[in-house]
């Protein structure tokens, strides 16, 4: 696990979305890789069981479509460019093809639903992948499926305060002070720079178990960072090295 405490982690790909780069776009991955920094990706799966490369539950940011991401398939989802570019989204196959190996990724699973599906199709493409990678999700249930079916890839509970979330208050309660961590065993915890210092993140620190902060986009947030996590994901700024 040490290659995830070394370099800065560059979020949806070392993008610029003003200026024709866009986050989780291959250009975006390009240049991560031209710089030698390891990638933060999202994944969902479409209606087709295609693993699509994209944030949002919705198209309509990225796309101008208003459109769940889940409800399409690839060859729908072909139609669309990502802010006006010539880029579509692409496949999670695709983004392996390219990367190949050459920095790490940090895949961050989108399922707020039932696991299983996602998950499973997921490890099969990873199967066969022979660069350095791990996996995160805010859904402990996504860790505890790879824990059980997969213990020796990497795994990250993703957590915040949860405090635009539209989430049940016992629910944000739970996740925010990683109460299924007993279930999900994380290697690590990313956890919501604005958020930190927070004293549960510290008690993981304390036990051996990485913070890493999440997004990174000032040099006020890097200096909390160099304070309160081993590493970060960032945009929007250079950080010459890794925080830990």
């Amino acid at each position: 696990m040490d290659w995830l405490l070394q370099k800065p982690i560059t979020h949806r790909g070392l993008h610029n979305n003003e200026n024709g780069i866009p986050e989780n776009s291959l250009p975006a991955f390009c240049e991560s890789i031209k710089a030698g920094l390891p990638i933060e990706l999202d994944v969902h799966m479409l209606s087709d069981g295609n693993i699509a490369v994209f944030h949002d539950d919705n198209l309509k940011r990225m796309t101008g479509i208003d459109a769940i991401i889940e409800e399409k398939n690839a060859t729908t989802l072909r139609q669309f460019r990502l802010l006006g570019t010539d880029q579509n989204i692409p496949l999670f196959p695709e983004v392996l093809d390219m990367v190949n190996g050459i920095v790490p990724l940090v895949i961050e699973i989108k399922n707020r639903g039932k696991v299983g599906k996602l998950e499973e199709k997921l490890l099969v493409l990873l199967t066969s992948y022979r660069g350095m990678y791990a996996v995160h999700s805010f859904n402990p249930f996504s860790l505890q499926w790879f824990r059980k079916h997969a213990p020796d890839i990497v795994r990250g509970q993703i957590s915040e305060d949860f405090k635009d979330d539209t989430l049940v208050l016992y629910k944000k309660v739970i996740l925010r002070h990683l109460l299924m961590n007993r279930f999900s065993k994380p290697d690590y915890i990313a956890y919501k720079i604005r958020c930190l210092p927070f004293w549960r993140a510290d008690a993981m620190r304390r036990k051996g178990i990485p913070v890493i902060g999440w997004t990174v986009k000032t040099e006020a947030d890097l200096k909390k960072a160099r304070t309160y996590c081993d590493n970060i994901i960032f945009e929007g700024i250079r950080p010459e090295l890794a925080v830990s």
